[in-house]
C-alpha cells in the first residue's frame, strides 16, 4: 500500500473531514446575466477542444487558427486534441501563448491495462503536448481503493514529465459528492496540476454540485499545505452563462484571484462562438 505523502494525509481521509455541503454552496451562485469583463474572462479560460472520432488535420488546423484569433486581443486558454493532431496543433500554436492539450490514459473509459495507460501519456508527452488529459480508473473512487487511484495518478504524473497533468475524475459516474471530494483529494496528492469534471463522453458530465466538492478539495489542500491546484469544468458548457456560473462559483470558494487561466479552465468545443456573439 502506498503512504500519502502529506501531512493532512491521516485527517483527509476521515469521513469528517467532509465539511463542505456541495448542494448548498452551488446553490447560492449569482445567476444573473454575464458581465462584459466576465466573458472576456471566460474567454481566456476556454481550453478549446475537438474530440470527436471523424477528427482530421484540416479540422484541428482550422481549430488552432480560430484558437488565435479569439477576440480583441485576448486568445484561449489551449486546444485539446486527441494525440495524434498534437503536431499539427504545435505547427500552428508554438511559441503563440496558447498551449497544446491531450487526451491519454484511455480515454475516455480509463479501462485499458494500466502499463498501456502509462505508455499513451508518455508518448502524448513526447509528441510535445503541453498538458495532458488522463482520466482515472472509476473503480478505485467507487470502492475506496484510494491508494490504487493515488498509483495510477502518480504514475501517470511522472510519465507526463514537464507537461502538465489534468485529472479527469469523470464526476457523473462518481455518484455523491463525498466520493468526488475523496478522489479529488487522492488525485491532488498523486501531483495533477488540474483536476477536471469530466470527459464530456458520459451521461452526466459537469455540474455545479461536482464542481463545488472538487473546488472544495482544492480549498482544503490549500489551506492544509499552502499549495494551489487548478480546476477544469467541461463537458455540456455550450453557454456563456454556464460557464460564468463556474467562474462565479470558483471565485466564492477559492476567491477572486483563483480566477486565471494557471489554474480556471473551461473545455469547451462550442463556448467560444456563444462567447463571441455576446462580445460582438
Amino acid at each position: 500500500m502506498s503512504q500519502f505523502p502529506s501531512p493532512v494525509a491521516a485527517t483527509i481521509f476521515d469521513p469528517a473531514s467532509f465539511t463542505t455541503q456541495p448542494s448548498i454552496a452551488s446553490s447560492v451562485v449569482d445567476l444573473s446575466q454575464p458581465t462584459r469583463s466576465e466573458l472576456i474572462d471566460t474567454l481566456r479560460f476556454i481550453d478549446l477542444t475537438t474530440l470527436a472520432g471523424d477528427d482530421s488535420s484540416e479540422r484541428v488546423l482550422s481549430l488552432a487558427k480560430k484558437a488565435l484569433d479569439g477576440f480583441a486581443g485576448e486568445h484561449v486558454a489551449a486546444v485539446c486534441v486527441y494525440p495524434v493532431f498534437v503536431p499539427d496543433a504545435k505547427s500552428v500554436l508554438n511559441r503563440s501563448g496558447v498551449a497544446v492539450a491531450t487526451v491519454a490514459a484511455a480515454f475516455p473509459h480509463g479501462l485499458s491495462p494500466l502499463s498501456t495507460r502509462i505508455a499513451e501519456v508518455s508518448a502524448s508527452r513526447e509528441l510535445g503536448a503541453d498538458e495532458i488529459d488522463i482520466v482515472i480508473r472509476r473503480s478505485h473512487a467507487l470502492e475506496g481503493n484510494w491508494e490504487a487511484l493515488f498509483d495510477e495518478v502518480a504514475a501517470f504524473k511522472q510519465a507526463a514529465g514537464s507537461s502538465h497533468l489534468k485529472s479527469i475524475l469523470a464526476t457523473g459516474e462518481l455518484g455523491d459528492p463525498t466520493t468526488i471530494y475523496r478522489a479529488s483529494i487522492a488525485a491532488i496528492m498523486a501531483g495533477s496540476d488540474f483536476i477536471k469534471t469530466s470527459t464530456g463522453k458520459e451521461s452526466v458530465n459537469a455540474t455545479l454540485e461536482a464542481a463545488a466538492a472538487m473546488l472544495s478539495a482544492i480549498r482544503d489542500w490549500r489551506e492544509g499545505t499552502g499549495h494551489t491546484v487548478g480546476f477544469k469544468a467541461a463537458g455540456g458548457i455550450r453557454s456563456a452563462s454556464q460557464a460564468v456560473a463556474y467562474q462565479r462559483l470558483a471565485a466564492e470558494i477559492l476567491g477572486e484571484a483563483y480566477l486565471t487561466p494557471l489554474t480556471f479552465r473551461l473545455g469547451a468545443s462550442s463556448l467560444l462562438d456563444d462567447v463571441c456573439s455576446i462580445l460582438g
